[in-house]
């Protein structure tokens, strides 16, 4: 993009290293450009005495010094670095903070078990439409529990249990018995009981963040056979998590690793993740699931660089404005008349009793008239069969997977040659 600027957003989690870089134009379009990802396991390397030892920080640095080539050959000119639980409980936190920070030349901010349930609530509730809910956040070494009303944090709590510190403790080896899982679960039901209000709201939705809810929604998704590849906003069952619960921890770890959507290097905290998410649902008594693609490192990047603006319009329109922004190819005054003539004929059918549609179909009518010639973008031949691909393939947030679609598919009709795609998406209508 022309007068752009690029951003790196790096996330020191007890599990992994992440490094997201950002581009963000000028009129506040943004896009992620490229992630990286570095396997650390920290909350398994920490010492007997609670620290970090001196040949892992070293470690550490390396992983560090490479993201930093990288963001210097992207181009990075400002850089955002975080740790979160397994630097934050370690015995040497300032020795490691001092180290990483000489040796890259970064400043490394240790965020607290608050702060990391504030920006993973920030991350999400910018890229969602929903009004109420839990949120919990299972990390490599810690999990944080909130509870949000009308899209403002009202609780939260940070437990000092991960995927990958529990598995340390109750299956070193990967393999899970009745003992092990019944520990987890025993934990798990303790610590929530000190904070009465996790059980205080029965009903609502549990959104989910981090790698290992995200492995859970691809797992599912190629058990059903789901034909779009998204994990943000997907919708899971409680049904269907009972059913992995039940099933996963059974399989050896060596079976575990040939799991279609489970990548091998987590065969071993998949299971005490799994156990961590359904007790956590068990006690709110929500009503279903939901995964966030969005989490830590999104709240880390709108909190620094992209501030919320307070905006009457849905985050679903405030999206599409986004991807059009960055893929437009027509006039802004011809978008603009597409958008009335569409909407002019959706309200005149409607009062003339045509069709009863709700409120929801006429904003994805308008995304689509908005978003129809974006395909042009990388090839003005034949471009609606871009803006379909791209917009079913492009997170929009705030819609949901069949809204997506929705769109896709009014974008772009033909009266002749009608494209004929929705039998490939029949499961998700």
């Amino acid at each position: 993009m022309k007068d752009s600027k690029r951003i790196g957003i790096i996330d020191i989690g007890s599990n992994s290293i992440r490094l997201a870089i950002y581009e963000l134009d000028s009129g506040g379009a943004y896009r992620v450009i490229s992630e990286f990802k570095e396997s650390a396991r920290l909350s398994q390397k920490i010492g007997p005495d609670g620290a970090l030892p001196p040949e892992e920080i070293q470690d550490l640095v390396r992983m560090l010094s490479h993201f930093k080539r990288i963001c210097r050959s992207h181009e990075v000119t400002e850089c955002r670095v975080a740790a979160t639980a397994a630097v934050r409980n370690a015995t040497n936190t300032e020795q490691i903070q001092e180290t990483l920070s000489r040796e890259t030349g970064w400043d490394i901010e240790i965020l607290s078990g608050q702060d990391e349930a504030r920006l993973g609530f920030l991350g999400m509730i910018q890229t969602m439409d929903i009004e109420d809910g839990f949120l919990v956040d299972i990390g490599g070494g810690s999990t944080e529990i909130s509870l949000f009303r009308q899209r403002k944090l009202v609780h939260s709590v940070s437990f000092p249990f991960g995927a990958v510190n529990t598995t340390r403790k109750f299956a070193p080896d990967g393999e899970f018995g009745e003992g092990p899982l019944k520990a987890i679960r025993e934990m798990v039901e303790e610590a929530l009981a000190r904070e009465p209000w996790i059980a205080s709201s029965p009903g609502l939705p549990l959104v989910g963040l981090g790698g290992g809810v995200r492995t859970l929604c691809k797992i599912n998704q190629r058990r059903r056979r789901y034909s779009l590849p998204q994990t943000h906003n997907y919708h899971l069952p409680a049904a269907d998590v009972d059913e992995l619960a039940a099933w996963l921890p059974g399989l050896p770890a060596e079976k575990r690793k040939k799991i279609d959507g489970l990548s091998k290097d987590r065969f071993d905290i998949i299971v005490p993740g799994m156990i961590i998410l359904q007790t956590v649902f068990q006690t709110v008594k929500g009503s279903h699931y939901i995964v966030s693609g969005a989490g830590l490192r999104d709240g880390l990047f709108f909190e620094a660089f992209y501030p919320a603006v307070s905006s009457e319009k849905p985050i679903a329109e405030q999206s599409s404005d986004n991807l059009l922004a960055l893929h437009s190819t027509a006039p802004a005054a011809h978008i603009q008349r597409v958008c009335r003539t569409a909407l002019k004929l959706y309200d005149a059918l409607a009062e003339g009793g045509t069709h009863r549609y709700s409120p929801r179909l006429r904003m994805c009518l308008h995304i689509a008239a908005k978003l129809y010639r974006i395909g042009a973008s990388l090839l003005y031949y034949q471009y609606p069969k871009h803006s379909f691909h791209m917009i079913a393939h492009t997170r929009i947030d705030g819609l949901s997977h069949r809204e997506m679609l929705l769109c896709a598919l009014i974008a772009s009709y033909k009266a002749k040659n009608r494209p004929s795609r929705r039998s490939s998406h029949s499961k998700i209508f």
